[in-house]
């Protein structure tokens, strides 16, 4: 089997790509950079520049599923240049992937399967949000996971079935928000945002991963929230990182105008609350190995000086 990836030197696609390793899968993925093109150990690089419609067909030969990935992280200064490389990142990248198909021998793709984000919901205390709410969350964010699921909604034209995973807070130490959660804390610094009172629906980085090839092996089609059984609010998840970590709290909580002082409109997504439902994809039979983020969390925390064996090689 070989699956196209892109983003696959990303948070989660490393970790995919050690999966697919692991379980004998070939790779193809694609890189903006032609310097970095490899071809070894099972993994295949192919150059593409989404922003010009630019890709090389060939990345989809002998491909039987594609995961898409791409986009550029929106954990930066929301000005008006980076909104639109946000938006555009996601939305150059789908329609470039999607003329290659249209191209190809596409008969031999028997599944797609691509991100999107849970911050299409709306920012509440109250909603416990599944895959059939239709409200989306008046911000940047709900509107950029609008657009990004428009344009994957258009691959739904192919005979291929189309899975859609909304990625929640995603749990690692090689990136993403939880290590600057952790560093405060180990610093004696660490603090709930707001009242902490906002739900964060949170995934173990494994179980992440686990999910997007299980989409594929399933042949899953539609949304899937991409989060674990048992969302907690920041304050929770602060004092579990402490927990975790031995170290006290006694800092009061962040004020979200200190934040927005510093991090601009971005800040919104520190104190955004989307308490998700991850029971869809847990009816079509996937399991968890992390439910609860006590557990998560000691995975992660307690593993950490240990070096993973995650493919790290600058293949992207």
């Amino acid at each position: 089997m070989r699956i196209l990836i892109t983003g696959a030197t990303g948070l989660i696609g490393n970790v995919i790509v050690q999966k697919c390793r692991e379980n004998q899968i070939e790779v193809n993925y694609l890189t903006t950079r032609k310097d970095k093109l490899t071809s070894e150990n099972g993994i295949k690089g192919f150059y593409w520049d989404p922003a010009k419609g630019e890709i090389d067909g060939k990345c989809l030969d002998g491909v039987s599923a594609v995961i898409n990935l791409a986009g550029s992280n929106i954990a930066k200064r929301w000005t008006e240049a980076n909104k639109a490389e946000i938006l555009n990142s996601r939305i150059d990248s789908l329609k470039t992937l999607r003329t290659a198909i249209e191209k190809s021998d596409r008969h031999q793709i028997r599944s797609f399967v691509s991100a999107s984000a849970i911050g299409i919901y709306p920012d509440s205390l109250d909603c416990y949000y599944t895959e059939e709410d239709t409200q989306v969350d008046n911000s940047f964010l709900g509107e950029v996971v609008t657009r990004w699921e428009d344009e994957i909604s258009e691959f739904n034209r192919f005979s291929f079935p189309v899975a859609t995973i909304r990625v929640g807070l995603v749990l690692s130490m090689d990136g993403g928000a939880l290590p600057a959660m952790v560093r405060p804390v180990r610093y004696y610094l660490g603090a709930a945002f707001g009242k902490g009172e906002q739900w964060q629906s949170w995934i173990h980085i494994d179980d992440l991963a686990r999910q997007f090839l299980f989409a594929i092996e399933h042949g899953l089609e539609g949304v899937f929230n991409g989060v674990a059984p048992n969302p907690v609010t920041n304050a929770r998840l602060i004092k579990e990182i402490a927990s975790v970590l031995n170290k006290p709290l006694f800092l009061p909580n962040i004020p979200q105008g200190l934040m927005k002082l510093i991090l601009g409109e971005m800040s919104y997504l520190l104190y955004a609350s989307q308490r998700v439902s991850s029971r869809k994809i847990e009816e079509e039979g996937f399991e968890f190995y992390y439910k609860n983020i006590c557990s998560a969390l000691k995975d992660i925390l307690h593993s950490e000086e240990t070096p993973s064996d995650i493919y790290q090689k600058e293949f992207v």
